[in-house]
């Protein structure tokens, strides 16, 4: 009861902040192999890219197989298997450039730099066969100057009646905790969906929240019963990509022992012209830093989501929406602990998060967000950084907080062009001089240019 006494409280004290300055956009990608699949142009899974429609969440949930092209078919027999192919390879790409700058440089560097690019991606995302679909990406990173794997969803889905009523389920393979998820206030998919990477950014963060991305491979199942009902459960293993084979866990923070379980809970409901999703979802992780054997870190994820989406008929059917999470972290930090990289074992951390978002139809959007961060204080865990003393805490305090105002623009359907601003209200525990060093947390305030096309 206090976890959801807390999390209604922090939606109320925001909504009105949020509200009021309601300007850019959501962003997943729309990928245009998909628009080719199923013959309907990108507006129909996404509210404007990337937000999804019922529509978007509905073929996802099917696993990505609806389709409208030729294929190729073979019917089974009792001693030959079936085939359904699409004659054409479910292949897309996508490109995007960057500018962005900090209000005051970060020393020693220049400011305002263009990417050219900051990333580029080819996805191979689509049906192959009747019940099972991908959603395949590799990402080039310019600074990085490689490509890496990145979200990968691979589903199998069916249909049947339960109760005498629809039930759709299906089993998950993929790589992120969360990015098999239908809606847009959970971690993968939750605003903003595009950010500079050279900006500094908080050093506080939940695992669940990014921490485990592209790091795990994790095969579970979920079911959506009679479009409101949705649950779903996933196994996670570490998996260390660019690593050696079998894992040994060295050089990595987190090496998972066992299995770590995440867990996902959500109801959905249309009431006319408006839509609410209300849900919760977590994940516990036992881990041993460095190494797979030994004394073990435990982390403690549980959350709780809402979305909120309103179609304005008077207003050229403009729609409204708002998006809202709130993460809870317990910790025991045995292992850093007893590595000396934490001032004692028992921590707890907490964000929260907030948007709203106005589509003027599938042209413009306007958003504005808040986030926080807040938990246990560490001077240890949580230390200034003598190489890079902005990315540090002077006092150890892990709280951070501020705004985010984005304004997108698609002069069609597969090409976006976003301006974004980022404020801190403070940053890695202060507000002045925060790393120790003179550095306040607004000089981290950031703006951010950028342009992606995906065809």
């Amino acid at each position: 009861m206090v976890f959801i006494k807390r999390f209604f409280r922090l939606v109320v004290m925001s909504l009105g902040v949020t509200v009021m300055a309601l300007v850019g956009n959501s962003r997943t990608l729309a990928i245009t192999s998909f628009a080719r699949q199923t013959g309907l142009p990108c507006s129909s899974c996404h509210t404007i890219p990337p937000e999804l429609t019922p529509f978007g969440r509905t073929f996802k949930l099917n696993g990505y197989t609806l389709t409208g092209l030729p294929q190729i078919t073979a019917k089974p027999a009792r001693q030959e298997a079936g085939l359904s192919l699409s004659r054409y390879m479910p292949i897309a790409a996508f490109i995007q450039f960057s500018n962005a700058g900090t209000k005051r440089p970060q020393p020693g560097t220049e400011n305002w730099n263009f990417e050219f690019p900051q990333s580029a991606s080819l996805f191979l995302a689509g049906a192959m066969s009747d019940h099972v679909g991908s959603f395949i990406q590799v990402t080039y990173d310019a600074q990085a100057d490689h490509f890496s794997w990145d979200n990968t969803d691979v589903r199998y889905a069916n249909r049947r009646t339960f109760a005498g009523k629809d039930l759709v389920y299906g089993v998950t393979f993929n790589n992120n905790p969360t990015v098999e998820d239908l809606w847009n206030d959970t971690p993968t998919w939750g605003f903003p969906w595009v950010t500079p990477n050279q900006t500094p950014t908080p050093m506080a963060g939940t695992l669940i929240e990014g921490g485990l991305a592209q790091d795990v491979a994790g095969l579970g199942g979920y079911a959506m019963w009679n479009d409101h009902l949705y649950g779903a459960a996933t196994i996670y293993r570490s998996e260390h990509i660019g690593s050696p084979q079998p894992n040994t866990g060295t050089g990595f923070g987190i090496n998972i022992r066992g299995a770590a379980p995440y867990w996902r809970l959500a109801w959905q409901q249309t009431m006319g012209n408006n839509y609410l999703e209300v849900g919760t979802y977590g994940m516990h992780v036992a881990s041993s830093p460095g190494a797979i054997t030994g004394p073990e870190d435990f982390f403690t994820d549980v959350a709780a989501d809402a979305q909120y989406e309103r179609i304005l008929p008077s207003l050229n059917n403009n729609t409204i929406s708002i998006h809202t999470t709130y993460v809870h972290e317990s910790t025991n930090l045995e292992a850093t602990y007893g590595l000396g990289s934490a001032s004692f074992p028992h921590h707890d951390l907490s964000t929260f998060k907030l948007d709203g978002t106005y589509h003027f139809q599938n042209k413009y959007g306007a958003t504005a967000g808040y986030f926080t961060t807040w938990g246990t204080t560490d001077p240890v865990l949580y230390a200034p950084n003598a190489v890079v003393p902005l990315a540090g805490s002077a006092n150890g305090d892990p709280k951070s907080n501020g705004y985010i105002l984005q304004f997108a623009y698609w002069p069609w359907q597969n090409i976006d062009f976003t301006a974004q601003y980022t404020g801190y209200l403070t940053f890695n525990g202060g507000s002045t001089n925060y790393d120790g060093a003179g550095r306040n947390a607004s000089d981290n305030n950031a703006a951010y240019f950028t342009a992606w096309f995906i065809f």
